[in-house]
């Protein structure tokens, strides 16, 4: 285990309770979801693993540390945090200097720095741009480029905040090729989503939040399937999911299991398609 949230409440200055209570373990390796509707709680909870913000009650421990009382740059060594606004992140003169510059706040040589930044600026395509203003770049360019700032110094722990919002579909796929390069890399990503479809091909784990609370947490093909917890915590399923809610509403299928795999769903309708093994018609 890498973060563990134990009964974690925070108040905003005037009073706001945004967290109330919140358990949560995040185990080494994984990639894990955080969903829920705006408002729900997911960006103040995660703005804890680096030590943005500090619990109003309760604890959050990252690699032992408690985070109420390590400094926001001692954690970010351990917690890569890429911020949903690109704007929010950047500030140097050039996309080189960007990625540089964590690189030489923690100390590293030139050597290793110039070795690093190339390899995370090829890794999001943005070589090309690396004498360029970052905010010259278009705001997908932008959001790799802050992915590709947090990967050059290696943290063990990567938190990304909606990194597929804005992205079209080749983004998203450079974005799919990085979660499945972390994984290898046995990193642990944080992730807070809206994206379900995205979620169901690439995490371990979701947890789902509302008004500040987690409603629930396991495999996606468990929490994403949950008709109940997606309405409380106002979500739209994945399409497969629907798909298969709308088969079984009508008798075509009776297992749950086809609710998940798109090719197991494939071969249920094709079998229903030929009428079943007792050759009976479908309807709908």
């Amino acid at each position: 285990m890498v973060i563990r949230v134990r009964d974690l409440y925070y108040t905003y200055p005037g009073g706001i309770e945004v967290l109330k209570g919140v358990n949560l373990e995040v185990y080494r390796g994984e990639i894990l979801a955080i969903m829920g509707e705006n408002g729900a709680g997911k960006t103040t909870l995660i703005k804890h693993f680096n030590g943005i913000l500090k619990p109003t009650r309760g604890q959050v421990i990252v690699k032992g540390i408690d985070t109420r009382h390590a400094s926001i740059a001692e954690l970010s060594r351990i917690v890569g945090f890429v911020f949903q606004n690109p704007d929010h992140q950047l500030f140097a003169e050039t996309v080189y200097e960007e990625v540089a510059f964590a690189l030489r706040n923690f100390g590293y040589p030139e050597h290793i720095i110039e070795s690093r930044v190339r390899w995370a600026l090829n890794l999001m395509d943005l070589w090309k741009y690396r004498s360029k203003s970052p905010f010259s770049l278009s705001v997908g360019e932008r959001k790799r480029l802050t992915i590709a700032s947090v990967l050059a110094y290696d943290p063990e722990i990567i938190v990304l905040d909606e990194p597929t919002a804005g992205q079209d579909y080749l983004q998203k796929e450079k974005i799919s090729e990085i979660l499945r390069l972390l994984r290898l890399m046995n990193k642990t990503v944080v992730m807070v989503t809206h994206d379900v479809e995205f979620v169901t091909e690439h995490v371990d784990r979701v947890a789902l939040m509302a008004k500040g609370r987690i409603l629930g947490i396991g495999p996606p093909q468990e929490v994403l399937c949950n008709t109940h917890l997606l309405r409380e915590a106002r979500l739209m399923a994945p399409q497969l999911v629907k798909i298969s809610l709308i088969l079984r509403k009508h008798g075509i299928l009776d297992d749950e299991k086809y609710a998940w795999r798109a090719d197991s769903l494939a071969l249920k309708l094709a079998e229903v398609l030929r009428g079943g093994a007792d050759g009976s018609s479908p309807s709908l």
